[in-house]
């Protein structure tokens, strides 16, 4: 991929205070996107990720929101917008876990992760298809999981929200391709974040022989394939759910 890769593009990235979401930040802002970079309660993380994008060669705009509300949605779209003058690149990464057995679950517990992990990505991307069509050009990449391809005991929340989400790829794929635009999705397999580190912690012994590639993934390894995805390099990929797990899953 090209240095300036992203020269005159807007990405908004969700969820892009800390982990996956920061590391695709900068790496867009590397190739001299602007970023909006959407957070939910962390500002001073928000505030470190603008940082570190402006560091690697870009600019970027911080906007709070809960990707699980309509109104803060609709907000976000429009304050990116009023940030870039245009929207070229979304990346839907703000996702939760609330892990548990089944049998033990509570309601509560489904319906949070599914209105982040599932709801958000719904609201954010309807939200981001008008620009998007004006301007007849567009990528859309969501991030979602290998417990959404293969499952995870104790995850059946966050594996049924991220196998939603790749459905949902495939069909804005369709529906979206005569308007120059794409959408794919990423499935990370297992990668230190904050979000998954305790998970990591408890289970590291009994999931590194399971990784033919011997090691966990790191956030740039995700970030590097959402920037090949939202890239022009991918302009003839749509619709794909792309694993990045060291060969963990292969069925």
């Amino acid at each position: 991929m090209a240095t300036g890769a992203f020269e005159g593009k807007v990405a908004l990235v969700t969820g892009g205070a800390r982990g996956i979401g920061r590391a695709t930040a900068m790496r867009l802002g590397s190739g001299g996107a602007k970023v909006a970079i959407n957070y939910k309660g962390n500002a001073e993380a928000a505030a470190e990720a603008k940082r570190l994008v402006e560091e690697a060669g870009g600019s970027a705009a911080l906007i709070q929101g809960d990707v699980s509300l309509e109104a803060d949605v609709d907000r976000v779209v429009k304050e990116a917008l009023a940030f870039g003058g245009r929207l070229d690149i979304l990346v839907n990464n703000a996702g939760i876990t609330r892990d548990d057995l089944l049998i033990r679950m509570t309601p509560e517990a489904w319906d949070s992760v599914m209105d982040l992990n599932l709801r958000g990505a719904f609201l954010v991307t309807r939200a981001a298809m008008r620009p998007m069509m004006k301007q007849r050009y567009g990528r859309v990449i969501n991030v979602s999981s290998v417990a959404g391809v293969a499952g995870n005991a104790g995850q059946a929340n966050y594996a049924a929200a991220k196998a939603g989400l790749i459905g949902f790829t495939k069909t804005v794929a369709r529906e979206m391709a005569s308007r120059n635009i794409t959408c794919n999705a990423v499935a990370p397999g297992f990668v230190p974040t904050d979000l998954t580190n305790e998970l990591l912690g408890k289970m590291k012994e009994a999931i590194l022989p399971q990784i033919p590639l011997g090691r966990f993934g790191t956030v740039e390894d995700v970030a590097s394939a959402i920037a090949f995805l939202a890239s022009d390099d991918a302009s003839y990929i749509t619709g794909q759910v792309l694993v990045i797990d060291g060969g963990m899953v292969t069925g």
